[in-house]
């Protein structure tokens, strides 16, 4: 991270339009979900992935499908099955008879947006092969290393309703994902909004080139938010975040500490530091505040912290102890 070059006005601005223009883009297409949009434009940003987790049909693969058509990226849409290889995804080599020698394959997962629906649905081995890709931002074919193109965002859906024939996500793999954004209901108005925008075809509708803007345009807000500045006593506030989680008898409240069976990992630190870097070009601003940090705290630590089946019993979720260390740990 380059904190030595900070950002001029006329640079803001620029990060300003782009941003600008995604969200104009995402709402001729979607209706509402601004919790998700944020989300998705945070990851972008910051060059993260994102596990959506909700009931069928609350647009989240038209969510991922509009940001990618206003980025100007691919867009590759993988259903996951029990069945699905690694090989489906990443790819794999074919004996070609003509030739007498085998031709590379490449699977979906080369794509700049690639949505996973209903990941916990695929096999262990096969989430694992992902791991690479999200991680990596490689896979190896044949002996062969192919590097993802750039940007490359992963959007993992899961059904909360459905567990029969499912494999839930190891700790391992969620850490991997930026945020973990629940998408809700939409609210009554916004339900007749969408009967419109159906009627009028505006979500199937192509964008326009005016609409759009460049991969480049992408790079360059990830190149941007990693110049955001980052105070010391804010760089302090996400250590004792991620630390209070840790050992949170120190911290809260014990009754409610003794849900918690593991705190964030160092990944967790990183997150909330690269989140609020995001957000803070997003507000146009070229330094971190602690509402940056505060903002999508939810999204970035609720699939880190890893409760008891206490917590489970006691329907104590998450957010709770998260609310509780944020509550408690001094503002700078």
């Amino acid at each position: 991270m380059n904190q030595n070059n900070p950002m001029g006005e006329q640079e803001l601005a620029e990060a300003k339009q782009i941003i600008d223009k995604l969200s104009q883009a995402y709402s001729k297409k979607v209706v509402g979900q601004e919790e998700l949009k944020l989300a998705m434009q945070v990851a972008l940003i910051a060059g993260g992935h994102v596990l959506l987790e909700s009931v069928p049909g609350l647009a989240k693969t038209l969510a991922a499908k509009t940001i990618a058509e206003a980025s100007s990226g691919t867009f590759s849409r993988i259903q996951c099955t029990p069945d699905l290889l690694p090989s489906d995804i990443i790819g794999t080599q074919i004996y070609n008879y003509n030739s007498g020698n085998f031709d590379t394959k490449i699977g979906p997962v080369h794509a700049n947006f690639v949505l996973l629906d209903e990941i916990n649905r695929s096999s262990a081995k096969t989430q694992s092969a992902m791991l690479e890709a999200m991680q990596e931002r490689q896979v190896s074919v044949g002996g062969v290393i192919y590097k993802m193109p750039e940007p490359f965002v992963v959007l993992a859906t899961q059904n909360p309703i459905e567990q029969e024939g499912t494999y839930e996500l190891p700790e391992a793999q969620l850490d991997r994902f930026l945020l973990k954004e629940i998408v809700e209901y939409p609210t009554r108005d916004e339900e007749m909004q969408i009967l419109n925008y159906t009627l009028a075809g505006q979500t199937t509708t192509d964008l326009g080139e005016a609409d759009k803007v460049s991969v480049e345009d992408i790079k360059k807000l990830q190149m941007l938010a990693k110049r955001v500045a980052v105070d010391d006593s804010i760089k302090n506030y996400i250590v004792n975040i991620v630390t209070a989680t840790r050992n949170p008898r120190a911290i809260i409240d014990a009754n409610l500490a003794r849900y918690v069976e593991f705190g964030v990992s160092p990944r967790g630190g990183i997150a909330l530091l690269q989140i609020a870097q995001a957000l803070a070009i997003i507000n146009g601003r070229a330094y971190v505040t602690p509402d940056d940090v505060k903002q999508l705290r939810h999204a970035a630590l609720r699939h880190r912290i890893i409760l008891n089946f206490e917590a489970a019993a006691d329907d104590v979720h998450s957010e709770a102890i998260i609310d509780a260390i944020f509550t408690k740990i001094q503002t700078p």
